[in-house]
């Protein structure tokens, strides 16, 4: 990161204020923070994290053209992205109804947009996949770590305990069924201690700690490589107030999903994002849209919608590129769920190594673990 300050793709005005402050290099900039560049050179902290974000996104390419040699540009045939693809793992849900609609759960090096009304489900939803993201590989898991990152403060230690705890019984109970000597080794170190240890909580308040947040995420992965899932749990509560600048907004929020697209390729690691709905005025009527725009919209690679039909909790495939739309109806539950059964009493769901239990009306298609209560995200 020993890159000049007068080689950046910076406005004019600006590298000259930089130059004047005596800033000589790119690698001084990030190390000041956009705080600290707000003061030093007297300009807004938008600005100053927007200029941040130019400079970081430029060491990153700068790194990543001289780990390729020669600065070329790798070569890929189509087969060898078809191989590359269908070995990527996914993250199950529990609810074995969800994870065949988004193709086998959610899948690693892919950004996955969660919508929906408060109360849905969604936090919910990603409290389970931080617990699910560490299931051993014996079981049908990928053995990773998870990052979550709270807008909102709707993380609750609480409800990650219970689901942690359903979650180590439930392999337990796969391992006294088949006794097989991997599964019972995996358990000696998959318990309840381990997986909360193995969830790393940041609470971010504004926009500004958020998108410093993920600017830093690299640096984080690659100190816990074993992380295989990012967890942003409502994208869209940081920008919805104070921005009168609305084209600012739209700058910071397509460095945001440029920055979460590179955490997901290069850390092999699935990118979760929660998003409130919104109220769209037609002429005719009003719907209920996700929030933060359609361009934000191309930001994820697969948009789910979680929405009510009277009392029923359903889930839209909304946007995916190899799935077709479809919806189906979930549960939420307080102990761990299992998700559809066939008429013979297997159970469905994505977990390697499940164990037959009771019959269950198809009506009760697809559950997983979260609170009975409606109040819940």
């Amino acid at each position: 990161m020993q890159r000049e300050v007068g080689s950046l793709p910076l406005a004019p005005a600006l590298r000259a204020r930089l130059a004047a402050a005596g800033f000589q290099t790119a690698q001084e900039l990030l190390e000041t923070g956009p705080c600290g560049l707000s003061k030093e050179i007297g300009i807004s902290k938008e600005e100053a994290l927007e200029a941040l974000q130019v400079v970081r996104q430029e060491c990153h390419g700068d790194a990543a053209r001289t780990a390729g040699g020669s600065g070329a540009t790798r070569k890929f045939t189509a087969l060898e992205l078809l191989e590359e693809e269908q070995a990527q793992g996914f993250i199950i849900t529990f609810c074995s109804a969800l994870d065949n609609i988004l193709g086998g759960g959610v899948q690693l090096t892919k950004i996955t947009e969660v919508c929906g009304a408060p109360g849905v489900g969604k936090t919910q939803l990603c409290m389970q996949l931080a617990v699910d993201v560490q299931i051993p590989e014996c079981f049908g898991g990928v053995a990773g770590e998870a990052v979550f990152i709270d807008t909102e403060g709707s993380f609750m230690v609480d409800r990650v305990v219970d689901i942690a705890a359903a979650c180590v019984q439930h392999c337990q109970l796969i391992a006294e069924a088949q006794q097989e000597e991997d599964h019972l080794k995996a358990l000696e170190t998959f318990s309840l201690e381990s997986i909360l240890s193995h969830i790393y909580y940041f609470r971010c308040r504004d926009y500004i700690e958020l998108l410093a947040q993920v600017y830093l995420l690299p640096e984080f992965l690659s100190e816990h490589s074993r992380v295989r899932l990012v967890v942003i749990d409502g994208i869209a509560f940081p920008f919805r107030h104070d921005f009168e600048d609305l084209s600012l907004r739209t700058r910071l929020l397509n460095g945001l999903a440029q920055q979460l697209i590179m955490v997901a390729n290069d850390h092999k690691a699935a990118v979760v994002l929660t998003n409130q709905m919104t109220t769209r005025i037609g002429q005719s009527q009003s719907t209920l849209v996700p929030a933060l725009g359609e361009s934000w919209g191309h930001a994820a690679t697969v948009r789910v919608i979680f929405h009510w039909d009277n009392s029923q909790r359903l889930a839209t495939l909304y946007k995916s590129p190899s799935q077709k739309e479809a919806t189906i109806p979930y549960h939420i539950t307080v102990s761990i769920a299992f998700g559809v059964e066939s008429q013979r009493g297997e159970h469905s769901g994505s977990c390697k190594g499940t164990f037959r239990h009771r019959d269950k009306s198809e009506n009760d298609v697809c559950l997983f673990v979260g609170l009975p209560s409606e109040g819940n995200q």
